[in-house]
C-alpha cells in the first residue's frame, strides 16, 4: 500500500486558532507560547487543570494533554502504574499516562485531522471536555491510591460508584 501525498493541501486556518477561539469565547486563561501550542487552565471538580493543545504537522494531529496537581511518590509508583492500566482498561477514547520525568498523571487524546482537513469548534471543544471529564471522574481513584492506601483495584471501583438522585 503506497501512501498518498496531500502535502500540497492548505487547511482554512490552523487547528489552535480554532482552540484559541473557543479559549477566549468561553473566557478560559490561556497562553500561546508557539504557532503549534497552546496552554489553558480549566476548573475541575478537584482542582485545576492544566491543558496543552499541540498540533503536530507531521502527524497532522492535533493533541492534548491534561495534568491535574498530583505528584506520584516513588513509592506508590507500581500502584498508580496498575491503576492507569486499569483505567484506560475503561476508556473508550484517550488514555492516561504516568510521566517518569516529573511523576506527574497526564491524560491524552488526539484527533487526526489526515489530508488536509480542518477540525471543528465542536470537536475541539469535544476533546477538552473528554480529557476534564476523563480527569473529574478518575481524579479521586488516584487520590484514594496515593493518600488513602487503597488497592487500585479498590480505587477504581470506589470512583466508578454512581450515585442516583439527589440527598
Amino acid at each position: 500500500m503506497t501512501a498518498t501525498d496531500y502535502s500540497g493541501l492548505k487547511r482554512h486556518e490552523h487547528p489552535l486558532d480554532i482552540v484559541e477561539r473557543l479559549a477566549s469565547i468561553h473566557d478560559r486563561t490561556f497562553d500561546r507560547p508557539g504557532d503549534d501550542e497552546i496552554t489553558l487552565t480549566v476548573q475541575g471538580n478537584w482542582g485545576l487543570y492544566h491543558m496543552a493543545f499541540n498540533w503536530l504537522e507531521s502527524m497532522e494531529a492535533l493533541h492534548i494533554a491534561c495534568a491535574f496537581d498530583l505528584k506520584v511518590l516513588d513509592r506508590r509508583r507500581s500502584e498508580i502504574n496498575e491503576l492507569v492500566s486499569r483505567i484506560n482498561e475503561q476508556l473508550w477514547v484517550g488514555h492516561f499516562d504516568l510521566w517518569t520525568d516529573d511523576n506527574s498523571v497526564m491524560f491524552r487524546h488526539s484527533l487526526i485531522l489526515s489530508g488536509g482537513a480542518d477540525p471543528t469548534g465542536q470537536q475541539c471543544e469535544a476533546l477538552l471536555n473528554i480529557a476534564v471529564e476523563a480527569c473529574n471522574r478518575h481524579y479521586q481513584a488516584f487520590q484514594f491510591v496515593l493518600w488513602a492506601g487503597k488497592s487500585p483495584a479498590e480505587a477504581l471501583a470506589a470512583s466508578m460508584f454512581e450515585t442516583a438522585g439527589e440527598a
